[in-house]
């Protein structure tokens, strides 16, 4: 049986936090450059967006992001690190090219705005491993997985941060990793939504037809309401807090469709709301660091739309902790 909880709506947020370390397989620094530069306006003026409309927020971050610099990284990095069988899939290559500290290097350093986020209310620190690392690649195992886990513990407990949730990397979600992420005190993960479309892919799984599907699935339901039941979270630690929709960032080739985009996503809040159900989005800070305006002018009417069906419904906002935190109370309660 299900997770039985009071049928209250929630919408979850989470980001990606991951700056250079997430997009280093496949962009250049050059290429990339403006998107993680504008990260640093992204990040404050989201934070002051989610406090306006009360949003409570899960910032999945890569604990290399949280070094000083180049020396400080090297020591925080695990001994025992992935080998790949694609060599590109590791960040530990070239360490001469990391920047001595943060101002040097804004593009894999960001400790300023870690504390800025863990400074402002609602928010979540969560993990998005230490190193960006890929679970479901070849060369790769559970044992340098709990190493490299054990790094980001101790990377955000020097800030006093205690890691509760994780997102895995790429969404390649392992099922035989929650045993250890559970031991590592993590009590939610985000997983992907449950349509084979989303299912976990390595990067070779990835195709350009699947690729095209969610696209399109961005505009019209091709997958259904991808809402969440409360009974889908789990019974026992680390809870499933399934992903329901990326937010693409804005693309001006594809602005006639902003409309469409935007009803297809309040759809889908509205009848979480109306049902008792999760509605769990997610991005990048650096989907935001190029057409800063345009983004977060579409946020704030999704947004808008909320704050009404939290008026109408009592939908609440959550972080991933939150609720698995709301879920454990529903397993002790259900036991007394």
């Amino acid at each position: 049986m299900g997770l039985r909880m009071a049928a209250v709506g929630q919408l979850v947020v989470s980001l990606d936090f991951e700056l250079f370390w997430g997009v280093r397989d496949k962009r250049t620094l050059a290429d990339y450059r403006e998107n993680l530069l504008g990260v640093r306006q992204a990040v404050p003026a989201l934070l002051r967006l989610f406090e306006k409309f009360s949003i409570h927020a899960t910032w999945a971050t890569v604990g290399l992001l949280f070094c000083e610099g180049r020396e400080d990284a090297l020591r925080s990095s695990p001994v025992r690190k992935p080998h790949y069988a694609e060599p590109r899939y590791s960040p530990y290559q070239d360490p001469e090219s990391w920047g001595n500290d943060e101002r040097e290097d804004p593009f894999r350093f960001a400790p300023s705005l870690i504390d800025s986020i863990a400074q402002s209310p609602n928010q979540e620190i969560a993990t998005h491993t230490f190193s960006h690392y890929y679970c479901l690649e070849a060369g790769q195992g559970p044992e340098m997985f709990e190493a490299d886990l054990a790094a980001a513990v101790a990377v955000a407990a020097r800030r006093s941060i205690t890691l509760r949730s994780i997102v895995f990397p790429r969404n390649q979600v392992n099922l035989d990793y929650l045993p250890i992420c559970a031991r590592a005190g993590l009590r939610s993960y985000r997983g992907t939504p449950r349509r084979g479309l989303y299912a976990p892919r390595n990067e070779d799984a990835q195709s350009p037809f699947i690729r095209g599907q969610r696209l399109v699935d961005t505009y019209l339901p091709l997958t259904g309401d991808r809402s969440i039941g409360m009974g889908e979270l789990g019974r026992a630690a680390p809870y499933n807090i399934a992903a329901s929709s990326f937010l693409r960032p804005h693309a001006k080739r594809l602005a006639i469709l902003e409309g469409r985009r935007l009803r297809r996503i309040a759809a889908e809040l509205t009848h979480a709301a109306a049902s008792g159900r999760v509605y769990h989005l997610w991005w990048h800070p650096h989907n935001f660091g190029r057409n800063l305006e345009e983004n977060l002018r579409f946020l704030t009417e999704l947004f808008t739309h909320f704050a009404e069906l939290r008026a109408r419904y009592g939908m609440q906002s959550s972080t991933m902790d939150e609720l698995a935190e709301s879920c454990e109370r529903g397993v002790r309660e259900a036991a007394a």
